[in-house]
């Protein structure tokens, strides 16, 4: 009768370990496919990356500006810049001169630091300027004023990395070593002076030698008409 008991027992407990395998062994493949949390922040998009610091503190998210010198190279404007983006993972920056009239001017994909165009400046094969700023070319002759009139004596330049930080800046002024515009005496090949300006500046001296050597023809014989009178008075 024991031994009935205790067979009935074993075939009980055998039967109840083959029902709850099945379950521990899924319940354990579950756990294993779930992956563990990521502490580590990540970043928001385009911008700094969200998180605290050991005092539960947001991190700081700033632009510095370290380096903003407008500059003259070779007879071009440019602005010459330095930035440093605290907590952002990203390495370029945009650059927009803000018009307040118009279509703003944007340089963008650019490395945090380097050296950028005047907006309106414009340099030839050789880097040599031919183009500035609120300055046109008519007829040989440079004009103030054009489309990029805003951009003197000063701009607004904004900087985004992102974060983001706007300044103003003020256009580079001439010296005897390098121009930041047009000289006065600047005659472009293509674009010669007007008729009457170059006859004033040259091709109309000759006419005036001519004339010069005329009077001096006639007054040379005045002189000796002069003589001869004198002479026969005697």
């Amino acid at each position: 009768m024991a031994r009935t008991a205790k067979a009935c027992l074993a075939a009980v407990a055998a039967l109840a370990l083959m029902l709850l395998a099945p379950g521990a062994a899924l319940a354990a493949t579950s756990a294993a496919s779930v992956p563990a949390a990521d502490a580590s922040p990540s970043p928001t998009g385009y911008g700094c990356i969200d998180g605290e610091d050991e005092y539960g503190a947001p991190l700081p998210c700033e632009l510095k500006i370290q380096v903003l010198n407008p500059i003259c190279d070779n007879n071009v404007p440019k602005l010459q810049y330095q930035v440093e983006a605290v907590g952002s993972p990203n390495t370029t920056v945009k650059i927009t001169w803000i018009n307040p009239d118009g279509d703003d001017v944007v340089q963008s994909g650019l490395p945090l630091s380097g050296t950028v165009l005047w907006p309106g400046a414009v340099q030839g094969a050789n880097g040599e300027a031919i183009d500035w700023p609120g300055w046109r070319l008519e007829n040989g002759v440079w004009v103030e004023g054009d489309e990029f009139d805003w951009v003197r004596p000063s701009v607004k330049v904004l900087f985004q990395v992102n974060p983001e930080m706007s300044v103003s800046v003020a256009y580079p002024p001439s010296s005897p070593a390098c121009l930041t515009s047009p000289p006065d005496t600047q005659v472009l090949v293509d674009n010669p002076l007007p008729p009457g300006e170059i006859a004033a500046t040259g091709s109309n001296v000759a006419p005036l030698l001519i004339g010069g050597a005329a009077l001096v023809v006639v007054g040379a014989g005045a002189v000796l008409l002069v003589n001869r009178q004198r002479r026969t008075q005697a």
